[in-house]
C-alpha cells in the first residue's frame, strides 16, 4: 500500500583526459571550462558559436567574456531554455536578440525552433557547448545538446563540449524512453529518467551510438579534473530558475513526474521542487501553500489556490544523495489520496512523455506497488548501463 508512505517520513571522437586517475577526496573539481590551456588552442583563429547560458563560467567570469578577453572571435551565441542569462521563466519562449554587453548576436534554441539551422551556423568553424546539467532525461539542456550535435554533423562543423559534473550522476534509474511516439523536447533520446552521465559523456554516447544520425560531427570533450561519479557536486549557480538549490536538484528526478499530473510541484513559491500539493488532496499533509506568479514562473499551476501536501525542505541533502534512486512514493501517495482520479493525469499525455512510456501511468492506475513497478524497469536499465559504460570518462564507483 502506498497511502501512508509519505506520512511516515564513438565515431569522430576526441577525449581530452588522462584516463581514470585516482582522485583524492580533497581535490577540488576543475570543470572543463576552466581548462583553458587545453581548449584555447582548438579555438584560436576560428569563428566560434557558443551554446551557453548563465552557468557557463570560468571561475567567476562568463565564458563569452573569457573568450573575447583572449582575443577569440565569438560569432554567435545559441541560447537554450531560460535564455542566455538563465533567468527566463519556465515555458517562456525566447526570442533572438543581441547581448547588450558584448554585442554578440543571440539565436534562440527555445523559441521558433530547437535545432540550429544552416543559416544560424553560417560562417561558424567550431561550436562550443558549456551548460550545467542536472542529469535527467527531461531536463531540456541535453535535448539542445542533441540537436546541436545533429545540426553540426550534417554540416561537418566540429563540436567542443566543456564538461561539467552531474549532481545526479551517482546512479542510473527510472523507466526508459522506449516508445519513440512519445519522443519530445523533454525526451529526445532513449535514456532512462536518470542517466548517470555528464554532458560530455552523453555527447559521446549520442555520437557513438549514432542516435543523432549517420553524420557525426568531429567531437572533442574537455573533461573535468578530480571528478568521479561518486563526487558530491553542487553547481555554483542554480542551473535554472526553479531549481534554486541542491536539495531541489536531488529531488527533481522524483518530483518532476508530478508535472504531468494535477499536482503542484511548488512552482510559484519560494520552494519549487521541494513542496507538492493540491487543493483537493485529502490525505495527511505537512504543508499548505499558495502558488503565485514570480520571476521563475509567470503562470504557475493552481495559481492563487491553497494547496495541501508535503514539505520536503527538512530532508537532508546527505539522505537524498545516499538514496541513489528516484522515489515513486510522492507520486503514488498523491494518486492514492486524490479524490477524482479521472483528472489526476493531465489529458495532454505530458505524464507519458515525461515517463517515456505509457506503462507507468497504467501501472499506477492498476494499483501496482513501487517494488512491482521498479522490477519492470530492470531489464532495460541493464542494457542501458552496458551502453553507458562504453562512453564514461570518469570512474563510476
Amino acid at each position: 500500500m502506498w497511502c501512508s508512505v509519505l506520512s511516515k517520513a564513438g565515431i569522430g571522437l576526441a577525449v581530452l583526459l588522462d584516463g581514470f586517475a585516482v582522485v583524492s577526496a580533497q581535490s577540488p573539481v576543475r570543470v572543463g571550462a576552466e581548462r583553458t590551456e587545453v581548449y584555447f588552442p582548438l579555438l584560436e583563429g576560428k569563428q566560434i558559436a557558443l551554446v551557453v547560458n548563465h552557468s557557463s563560467r570560468v571561475g567567476q567570469t562568463h565564458l563569452v567574456d573569457t573568450l573575447l578577453g583572449a582575443g577569440m572571435c565569438v560569432l554567435r551565441i545559441l541560447a537554450p531554455e531560460h535564455g542566455f542569462r538563465g533567468d527566463a521563466p519556465d515555458g517562456q519562449r525566447i526570442a533572438d536578440g543581441v547581448d547588450e554587453r558584448t554585442g554578440v548576436p543571440i539565436v534562440s534554441l527555445y523559441g521558433k525552433k530547437y535545432k540550429p539551422t544552416s543559416e544560424d551556423l553560417a560562417g561558424v568553424e567550431v561550436v562550443v557547448y558549456d551548460i550545467q546539467d542536472v542529469g535527467t532525461r527531461f531536463y531540456t539542456y541535453i535535448s539542445t545538446l542533441f540537436y546541436v550535435l545533429e545540426a553540426c554533423g550534417e554540416l561537418g562543423i566540429p563540436v567542443v563540449v566543456l564538461d561539467r559534473p552531474n549532481p545526479n550522476g551517482h546512479y542510473v534509474d527510472g523507466p526508459m524512453l522506449i516508445d519513440m511516439r512519445l519522443r519530445s523536447f523533454v525526451g529526445v533520446a532513449p535514456l532512462p529518467i536518470v542517466h548517470g552521465c555528464t554532458v560530455g559523456e552523453l555527447a559521446r554516447l549520442f555520437v557513438g551510438e549514432r542516435w543523432i544520425g549517420p553524420q557525426a560531427p568531429p567531437l572533442t570533450v574537455v573533461s573535468c579534473e578530480n571528478y568521479t561519479h561518486q563526487t558530491r557536486y553542487e553547481p555554483m549557480l542554480p542551473p535554472s530558475p526553479n531549481l534554486p538549490n541542491l536539495r531541489a536538484i536531488l529531488l527533481y528526478p522524483s518530483l518532476c513526474l508530478l508535472e504531468g499530473t494535477a499536482i503542484s510541484v511548488g512552482r510559484g513559491t519560494d520552494w519549487p521542487f521541494q513542496v507538492i500539493g493540491h487543493p483537493d488532496y485529502s490525505g495527511p499533509a505537512t504543508i499548505e501553500f499558495v502558488p503565485m506568479p514570480n520571476r521563475a514562473s509567470r503562470f504557475p499551476p493552481l495559481q492563487g489556490q491553497r494547496c495541501r501536501g508535503f514539505d520536503f525542505r527538512a530532508l537532508s541533502v546527505d539522505s537524498l544523495y545516499e538514496q541513489r534512486a528516484l522515489s515513486l512514493a510522492p507520486l503514488l501517495d498523491m494518486y492514492c489520496e486524490f479524490p477524482d482520479k479521472e483528472v489526476f493525469f493531465l489529458k495532454n499525455r505530458f505524464f507519458d512523455r515525461l515517463a517515456g512510456t505509457s506503462a507507468l501511468r497504467k501501472q499506477i492506475e492498476a494499483g501496482s506497488s513501487e517494488a512491482d513497478i521498479r522490477a519492470t524497469w530492470q531489464a532495460d536499465l541493464r542494457l542501458f548501463r552496458q551502453i553507458r559504460q562504453k562512453y564514461l570518462l570518469y570512474p563510476d564507483g
